[in-house]
């Protein structure tokens, strides 16, 4: 079928030459009724120009925030004094201001209090404990030092000749010349006897052919057996000792080189160093060069001098920071120093000059004007109009990005942003540091859109910090929560959703505000621990605003008549009260619901429409008919038809009429918003009943005391207003027609609804609901793809006969 739709579309000309355009339409069309309309229309939209809220929100919020211009000094810091100033009489005053800017420095300079934390602690003895037995497996590996007796060869002699490479210990041999006892096959290919040997295996040599001279030769063979053996066995140590240490290197390679006595008293001293560091503690943060020097000072009398870069690199590898801050007592250590800042007074003596003139006004110099009322306050004409413009130009941009992207709000929809608006400045003023933007961005970003949303916080977070003290580092916080709530708030289609994404707020209120504290506050580095719990306030306010503003949006939704998807997705539920009864009530003008419903929103979609409305409306609109259910077709279920039995068209039509006006009672009383009462008369518009209209004609033919007027055969209306309500209007008038096409073809049902959308368009239906020509082109396709998903063909099933035995066999 849609292959077939496909070719005809192709064929057949555009469906917009179906459709006289709406200039020549109105221009043959002389009904005064059009004309009402259209006037109505016109009164309508010139009576929903919100100037008077223009005009309050610049007042009112150059009033909130305008604070300081009331009374704002004339001589105040930082400018010339324009004469001398002299104290009145003697006078000592507290500089607040000072007193608390040094008390702020001295909770925020405060050194933390640290502890010993006896995990970290006990998790490097154990490191310790286990490095030292991994070093004793390595000595083993390598097998015991010294090799021989210290009068045989010395202690660096042997050393050396365990550690120099092959061809240096076959030059050592070759240099003592024992030709003829040592054993060939341990010569082997040695070097030239005149090669000269290096610093540290020419001793050897010397020490070897004294040992030679006063040795027996078995003796000496012995010895060069045990040094050929010892060699080997390092060799393996060290390919260990590289293997242990891949990662981190934590063994010096003299480990080896150690004699037995020497490591025991290093493994005892390098124990008896950890616990002194440790038992000091070792603060975060401490530089490698300082627990460097302090190892060498306690080494030194603790381990013998040849073993002190063994323990100096084993106790480095694993000294860790064992002391962690004790908050609650670095806490009440801060809060005592700022305790102990002593008020900063500011003193004059009677006559004495405050401020001479053509000097610049300091802080203790404003205390003492203010003080003495000297200051001059009063009100800033200049400050007072340069926000007012300040104020209207913001206004102006929030009207420019409402033209854009939001052109419906309504009167009231314009108090509800100003009253969140004056919200923020209200708190700011009351000295509560953490701003509701979050809450903000939230409820406007849901009801009006993202663009207002991060529209109204950007505006606040310029003009706050102009007319008001707020911290930068709470204020950035906030604009950040604000506009990610904004920019999410508008895609939300639960509650569920925007609790989720309070969560969202709270995390990036909290980092923006541990982040511009890190970066601009020069003492945030050594007071970490209070700007981190700062932060994590930060957040849970954050959080907070979001569930304040979530608690209030269902109040603000009914008070303000608000339709926003979520409450929309709340309405458009089939277990709300209001639609269970129309299932039970009306069964047939339900499913006659959903049918309409399922072709409104693929239109509405494919327009561009707002879905979710047309959606909730749609489930609405009849909703009247509960009324007097059997008074129309779908749910008498074959029984008697009520209107046969009335018999007379002008009682017949004004039942059909009345399921417009008792649904709006219905609607009312159920508190429906109006965005969704809307769809209840302007489905119907001012249609003409035309069967009981045509029969009433009849019987006028016959009894000419009859007198049939058009009017009481017509809705009263309004008509569609917006375009979801006209996609509405004519899903409605469709629906029934494709119900009744079984086997036609897609260009049939294409022609029949061409045919409805034309009669409504020429009965000016549409006049005022914004549709064009080439959208009802657009609906008439999307109405034909949705009955074609409806009436797709089926497989036709065999029939299932039974059997004697109780089995089913398909029957051809």
């Amino acid at each position: 079928m849609t292959h077939q739709l496909d070719q005809w579309r192709r064929t057949n000309q555009p469906i917009r030459n179906l459709f006289p355009s709406r200039s020549s339409r109105r221009a043959t069309d002389g009904s005064a009724r059009g004309l009402r309309l259209g006037i109505d229309s016109t009164l309508r939209r010139r009576g929903n120009r919100p100037k008077f809220v223009w005009m309050l929100a610049v007042v009112s919020l150059t009033g909130t925030m305008g604070q300081r211009f009331y009374n704002a000094p004339k001589l105040d810091v930082g400018k010339t004094a324009p004469q001398t100033i002299r104290a009145p009489y003697d006078a000592s005053i507290e500089d607040f201001k000072t007193t608390e800017e040094k008390r702020k420095a001295a909770r925020t300079g405060a050194v933390p209090i640290l502890m010993v934390n006896q995990d970290v602690t006990q998790q490097v003895y154990e490191d310790l404990e286990r490095s030292l037995r991994t070093a004793d497996d390595l000595r083993q590996i390598a097998g015991f030092f010294p090799l021989v007796p210290a009068n045989v060869l010395s202690y660096p002699t042997q050393i050396a000749l365990r550690k120099c490479p092959e061809w240096e210990w076959r030059a050592v041999l070759a240099a003592v010349n024992t030709d003829m006892d040592v054993n060939q096959s341990q010569l082997g290919s040695l070097p030239d006897a005149d090669k000269q040997l290096n610093a540290s295996t020419a001793p050897a040599a010397v020490e070897l052919r004294a040992y030679y001279k006063t040795a027996s030769p078995e003796q000496f063979s012995i010895l060069i057996d045990t040094i050929t053996q010892a060699r080997a066995r390092y060799d393996k140590a060290l390919a260990a000792l590289s293997e242990t240490d891949k990662a981190r290197s934590r063994y010096d390679v003299s480990l080896l080189d150690l004699s037995n006595d020497v490591w025991q008293q290093t493994q005892t001293g390098i124990l008896q160093a950890a616990e002194r560091i440790l038992t000091q503690g070792i603060p975060p943060g401490l530089p490698d060069s300082i627990l460097q020097e302090a190892l060498k000072v306690h080494l030194r009398s603790l381990v013998p001098i040849e073993a002190e870069p063994v323990a100096n690199q084993l106790l480095l590898w694993a000294l860790r920071p064992n002391l962690t801050e004790d908050q609650e007592q670095t806490k009440l250590f801060a809060e005592q120093a700022a305790q102990a800042v002593k008020p900063q007074m500011v003193m004059v003596h009677k006559g004495e000059a405050i401020v001479r003139a053509g000097e610049v006004i300091s802080q203790a110099d404003f205390v003492l004007l203010d003080y003495f009322k000297l200051s001059r306050r009063g009100i800033s004409l200049p400050g007072v109009l340069g926000f007012g413009i300040l104020i209207t130009g913001a206004v102006g941009t929030f009207w420019l990005v409402e033209r854009r992207f939001h052109r419906k709000m309504r009167q009231r929809d314009h108090l509800l942003v100003l009253l969140l608006t004056l919200s923020t400045p209200v708190l700011v003023s009351l000295g509560i540091r953490y701003t509701n933007l979050a809450a903000v961005g939230l409820l406007v970003g849901s009801f009006y859109g993202s663009a207002l949303g991060i529209t109204v916080v950007g505006l606040l977070s310029a003009v706050l910090p102009i007319s008001l003290k707020i911290g930068w580092d709470y204020l950035l916080a906030g604009i950040a929560g604000g506009i990610v709530v904004s920019l999410l708030a508008g895609r939300m289609r639960s509650r569920e959703e925007l609790a989720f994404v309070g969560v969202g707020v709270g995390l990036t209120q909290s980092t923006v505000y541990l982040v511009v504290n890190l970066i601009f506050s020069a003492a945030a580095g050594s007071i970490w621990y209070t700007v981190l719990q700062e932060a994590a306030l930060c957040g849970l306010s954050g959080l907070a605003w979001s569930i304040v503003a979530l608690g209030l949006s269902p109040y603000l939704e009914h008070v303000f008549d608000l339709v926003t998807p979520i409450r929309l997705a709340e309405l458009a539920n089939p277990n709300r009260p209001l639609l269970k009864r129309l299932a039970a009530e009306a069964p047939g003008t339900f499913q006659h619901t959903l049918f309409v419903a399922t072709l409104a929103e693929a239109a509405a979609r494919k327009l561009g429409c707002n879905v979710e409305l047309v959606r909730a409306g749609t489930l609405y609109h009849d909703i009247g008919k509960m009324h007097d259910s059997l008074g129309f077709i779908e749910n008498q279920m074959g029984g008697p038809n009520k209107h046969d039995e009335i018999n007379d068209p002008w009682k017949s039509a004004a039942i059909i009429k009345k399921h417009v006006t008792e649904g709006e009672v219905m609607a009312r009383r159920c508190r429906l918003p109006k965005a969704i009462r809307a769809f209840i008369p302007e489905h119907q518009g001012t249609m003409l009943i035309a069967y009981f209209y045509h029969q009433a004609q009849q019987i006028a033919e016959k009894d000419p005391s009859k007198v049939v007027r058009e009017e009481d055969f017509r809705y009263d209306g309004p008509i569609p207003q917006s375009r979801e309500t006209g996609v509405m209007m004519l899903a409605d008038s469709c629906e029934a027609a494709l119900r009744s096409l079984k086997e036609a073809t897609p260009e049939q049902a294409l022609a029949m609804i061409n045919k409805i959308l034309r009669a409504r368009w020429q009965d000016n239906q549409l006049v005022d609901s914004g549709l064009t020509r080439e959208d009802l082109t657009c609906i008439a396709q999307v109405f034909v793809q949705v009955w074609q998903q409806y009436n797709h063909q089926r497989i036709a099933y065999p029939k299932l006969v039974v059997s004697s035995e109780k089995s089913c066999q398909a029957s051809v």
